[in-house]
């Protein structure tokens, strides 16, 4: 599929999400409420990636594909100056409604990743979750440095794709909150070499690798065991982070 006609069978994807969320939100308004935590601690990967962010207080911050609008209220409420974009209009609308509800002041924009409308410096830091793995990640790359000031970073947390057995979990599992395009694939090796193609100073941390099971595990004090084993694993032999289900990687432009 070319590159234009996938990027509007996503965005028509992620319209229809949003309409579908639409109607519960419509009825339950109370909903798009909810406190940092919420987002925080969806994910294993969020709360670390976050803290690589630094202290965001004052500076202009970027939610690259913002989606829900979730990330952007919390950077607001850590009095960030925010600017959130999304290709999906109905994401958007979703977004400024949440940030409304919770009493976030954000700037929302409707952009494609691949072609930033702004300045040159723009931003100090620029946080993105499950994005580039949509977009050409060398296009996206080089806006994203343009739209850096000098000295200033990218924190992003991507699917991890070096993993043939999770690769075929994927292609076959169903559970619970699994939606996917039909074109999307993770991250790999060659797309980080594309990014440190662009960056000065490119970081990875993998996240989820036996813990990964946590996905058709229901007991919590055993997921709790996989991610100890996961922390004693991936510091011990680094290697092991191309088996992860996530990446976060760090963007730093010199």
């Amino acid at each position: 599929m070319a590159a234009t006609e996938r990027r509007q069978s996503e965005q028509a994807f992620h319209d229809r999400q949003a309409h579908e969320r639409a109607a519960t939100f419509a009825r339950r308004p109370q909903l798009l409420r909810f406190d940092d935590e919420a987002y925080l601690g969806h994910e294993t990967w969020i709360a670390p990636a976050f803290r690589r962010l630094g202290d965001v207080r004052g500076l202009r911050v970027l939610d690259f594909g913002c989606g829900h609008g979730m990330a952007a209220v919390v950077l607001a409420r850590r009095e960030a100056t925010v600017t959130a974009f999304d290709r999906s209009h109905g994401y958007l609308d979703e977004a400024r409604a949440r940030a409304q509800v919770n009493g976030a002041v954000v700037r929302f924009v409707q952009a494609d990743g691949n072609r930033l409308p702004f300045a040159d410096g723009s931003f100090d830091r620029v946080w993105g979750n499950a994005i580039l793995h949509h977009l050409d990640v060398t296009a996206a790359a080089r806006e994203l440095r343009r739209v850096l000031r000098p000295g200033a970073w990218a924190v992003f947390c991507e699917p991890w794709g070096e993993n043939p057995l999770l690769n075929v979990a994927r292609r076959r599992l169903h559970y619970d909150a699994k939606a996917r395009t039909p074109d999307e694939t993770p991250l790999r090796r060659q797309h980080l070499r594309s990014l440190r193609e662009v960056f000065e100073h490119v970081e990875a941390q993998g996240y989820q690798l036996l813990s990964m099971a946590r996905r058709v595990l229901g007991r919590q004090r055993l997921v709790e065991g996989l991610d100890w084993c996961d922390a004693m694993l991936l510091s011990r032999v680094p290697m092991l982070r191309n088996y992860c289900r996530y990446m976060v990687l760090t963007l730093r432009r010199s």
